[in-house]
């Protein structure tokens, strides 16, 4: 990413963050979470046919104007191995960015359960030999749905997010056509409350 972007990306952040911060009360936990991820990960119809479940990973910055509305920015990434005997060492590295738009029913804080949509992209690289994907960027449709458990400043979570792939053109050499799907996640979270 050039550095402008990253400039831009930093600057919209810090505003959220920092309108956010003016906008809490003073005894109020809660309003800005942190935290990581990591579960597994795995394409769906078509185009997960000849691609194994691998690991998945993130980190999220949440911020909560109110109970019911959150917003959330996060890097996410997955890496899956291709399931063919003709290329033996070839792997799906994914790396990509996502903003949500989160909802949670009101007055439930400890055990707080929610769901999400958003837009995301990511970048898929093709390595070891993997002559039937391409790297290439991927627009990406997030919805999410889970629950958190919010205590004193740590939170911790279970999510299951669903990305429908807008473009599936890194995979297109491997149907011989325009393979359909998206990817699924299932992860853990843990991080702190500000």
């Amino acid at each position: 990413m050039h550095n402008k972007g990253l400039r831009v990306m930093a600057f919209v952040l810090g505003l959220g963050v920092a309108g956010t911060a003016l906008a809490r009360d003073e005894d109020k936990k809660g309003d800005l979470k942190v935290f990581l991820s990591g579960g597994v990960s795995e394409y769906t119809g078509e185009l997960g046919e000849d691609i194994n479940t691998g690991p998945a990973w993130g980190l999220t910055v949440n911020v909560q104007p109110t109970n019911i509305l959150g917003f959330e920015l996060g890097y996410t990434g997955s890496s899956n191995t291709v399931d063919n005997g003709l290329l033996p060492d070839a792997r799906l590295t994914r790396n990509g960015a996502t903003g949500l738009i989160k909802l949670a029913p009101p007055f439930i804080e400890v055990v707080k359960p929610f769901v999400g949509a958003g837009l995301g992209a990511s970048y898929v690289s093709a390595s070891g030999g993997a002559g039937l994907y391409d790297s290439d960027l991927v627009e990406e449709v997030p919805v999410a749905a889970g629950v958190e458990f919010n205590k004193g400043g740590l939170t911790a979570g279970l999510r299951a997010t669903y990305r429908l792939l807008v473009d599936e053109s890194f995979a297109s050499d491997a149907s011989l056509g325009n393979p359909q799907g998206g990817l699924f996640d299932a992860s853990l979270t843990l991080g702190g409350r500000f």
